[in-house]
């Protein structure tokens, strides 16, 4: 259970009270580190799953926690953005990711009950969204005013739309892969 990509996926869920403090601290920076926090955490997604498979060190634990981590760090993110943004244009596309993962989470499990869960495992288009999630939300999260960095904020929310077309689709995807086996 204490392998490498444990730890990391570990450190993850770890670094989601960071994130938060950062985030709040009213610190000058504030924003800087909490997007930084972020980004460590978004980079420990990426390497849990590939050293898990690489050093074939895949477990249970690791298979379990991997997505909660996941699911948590980044609803965690949609929120604070959404609740910082004040505006529509964010809390609509946080709400339907956040709708998504746990309308998609409910069929992963209902499908791993009736024993067909490889139908709905994760796809590229899953993980296509997921990094146009992730840079989105590092975008959102820090908000550089500085003129040479300016342009995170609207490339964030560029982004936050395409992650956003990109959950609609990947969402729909996984009902239609599922979809016999929902109507039967």
């Amino acid at each position: 259970m204490w392998n490498i990509p444990n730890l990391l996926t570990l450190f993850r869920l770890f670094l989601i009270p960071v994130f938060i403090l950062c985030f709040y601290s009213g610190h000058e920076n504030a924003r800087f580190w909490a997007a930084f926090a972020f980004w460590l955490a978004a980079i420990t997604d990426a390497l849990d799953g590939y050293l898990a498979r690489k050093l074939q060190q895949s477990t249970p634990f690791g298979a379990f926690l991997d997505p909660v981590a996941d699911k948590v760090m980044v609803s965690v993110a949609l929120v604070i953005i959404a609740v910082d943004s004040k505006s529509l244009w964010v809390t609509v596309p946080a709400i339907i990711m956040i709708s998504r993962e746990i309308v998609i989470s409910a069929l992963r499990e209902w499908m791993a009950e009736i024993g067909k869960r490889a139908n709905v495992a994760v796809s590229n288009l899953g993980k296509y969204k997921t990094i146009a999630q992730m840079l989105a939300l590092i975008g959102l999260i820090w908000r550089p005013e500085h003129w040479l960095v300016s342009w995170f904020t609207p490339a964030g929310m560029l982004l936050l739309y395409i992650a956003t077309v990109l959950t609609v689709w990947s969402m729909l995807s996984y009902l239609k892969a599922a979809w016999r086996d929902l109507v039967h």
